[in-house]
């Protein structure tokens, strides 16, 4: 089986390297230290460049490159450089199992982690389980639910003991805030691993807040025309419509409801993608009005000064690099603190055992430019940290509008609340 190479991405070091120091040893802080020796630690894993599911893709790679740029300007791993080796998924999970073998089977890296998404994480996990390895998923959503492996440790703020609920328990408890309250829900998405896992949880929230689910149902994949789908949700005149979905859907669910002319009270909930600057300036006023999740954004009690150097560094070598988001406030912040917690579990155990390695993630806390992270017994962050959030006012399709807090307000949690929901879907959707 061949891997497409990466070679719109081979450049980037050599970009990186060019950026003045200043820029580029933000995170982390101290002066650089002597070279370091030896052979490279390698660290593999597959990563998706093309597809669906590129323009994260993209942007977790440019992230985890800055982080090895940095990490070899202060010394290396344990004192030995440190070297990526990845290939494009083609965000086809599919050919996920034959990219993960070829890593540990050909490449022999000494350390692997998982891709970006659930969807491309699931497929490595039996690889991983075979091999009694430990693996760090990035952005997989409950992958652990049908494995409970324990050398498993997600890097998703969907956390607690149930994850999938954690992802929506932001669009309902804002629902449940609306006036009167809502007593119906619409519930859809693909019909593939991510989707599925966001529904299931969204079940059990719809019954938690006593929402009756007048609509449960999934579309294929490679659906190209959701306007079928969103008329059956509009026959059932829900009160709120709750939609777990990747990119491509997110984007064809969207236009759909404004052709269709969907009437509802929220609208969104679990649609990737929405988080993308590429996407972002896509739809631009189309995204008005809806209610979606996030895990970060440049707002007060998140912006920390680690966070904000972090994204001063990626924006100056993003800026420079073609077909990657600009801005970086979705992903790259998460596939580098997945790193530094590799690295600082690495640097404690001394070496690349993998019983250590998981004994040592299970034990500790991380310091990471998202914060401090530690894992719970499942192997999912302690504690969740899901936003949940509406667009208002997007005019055009400029990407510096998506700067203003006030352009993606922060509804959930009450803590970090910057602004107020706007209700309903049909007259939210203006400017």
């Amino acid at each position: 089986m061949r891997f497409r190479p990466c070679r719109p991405f081979v450049l980037l070091a050599a970009l990186l390297a060019a950026l003045p120091f200043s820029a580029r040893a933000a995170v982390p802080q101290g002066a650089p230290q002597g070279a370091p020796k030896g052979k490279p630690i390698t660290i593999g894993f597959d990563i998706e460049l093309t597809g669906g599911l590129a323009p994260n893709g993209r942007a977790a790679l440019l992230a985890m490159q800055i982080w090895a740029r940095n990490t070899n300007a202060h010394g290396g791993l344990l004192g030995r450089p440190v070297k990526l080796i990845y290939y494009d998924d083609q965000s086809n999970p599919a050919l996920v199992p034959g990219i993960v073998t070829k890593l540990l089977d050909v490449d022999h890296v000494d350390l692997l982690i998982g891709g970006n998404g659930t969807n491309v994480v699931a497929p490595a996990m039996p690889v991983a389980i075979a091999h009694h390895l430990t693996l760090l998923g990035l952005f997989g959503l409950d992958v652990n639910h049908a494995f409970h492996y324990k050398r498993y440790f997600s890097i998703i703020p969907a956390g607690g003991m149930h994850p999938t609920q954690s992802f929506s328990h932001g669009f309902f408890a804002v629902a449940a805030t609306l006036k009167p309250r809502p007593k119906t829900v619409a519930l859809v998405g693909a019909d593939a691993e991510f989707s599925r896992n966001a529904l299931r949880g969204a079940r059990e929230q719809a019954e938690k807040y006593g929402f009756k689910v007048v609509y449960d149902g999934t579309y294929p994949p490679n659906t190209a025309d959701y306007t079928p789908v969103v008329r059956a949700i509009a026959a059932r005149h829900p009160d709120l419509v709750f939609v777990g979905s990747y990119p491509p859907d997110s984007v064809g669910m969207i236009r759909a409801a404004r052709e269709v002319g969907l009437k509802t009270r929220l609208f969104g909930g679990g649609m990737v993608g929405l988080q993308a600057t590429a996407i972002k300036t896509e739809l631009g006023p189309l995204l008005n009005g809806i209610t979606n999740y996030d895990f970060w954004l440049p707002v007060k009690g998140l912006a920390s000064p680690a966070a904000l150097a972090f994204l001063r560094q990626y924006q100056a070598a993003a800026a420079k690099v073609a077909g990657v988001d600009k801005l970086g406030f979705y992903l790259p912040p998460f596939a580098y603190a997945d790193l530094q917690v590799l690295g600082q579990a690495v640097t404690g155990v001394g070496g690349f055992d993998q019983a250590k390695l998981a004994a040592y993630l299970r034990s500790h806390t991380f310091q990471t430019v998202v914060g401090p992270i530690r894992f719970g017994p499942n192997g999912e962050w302690a504690a969740p940290r899901v936003l949940e959030t509406q667009f208002q006012g997007v005019k055009g399709h400029g990407d510096r509008q998506f700067t203003n807090p006030k352009t993606e307000v922060v509804l959930w949690p009450k803590r970090l609340a910057n602004g107020r929901v706007r209700t309903p879907y049909q007259q939210a959707v203006k400017p």
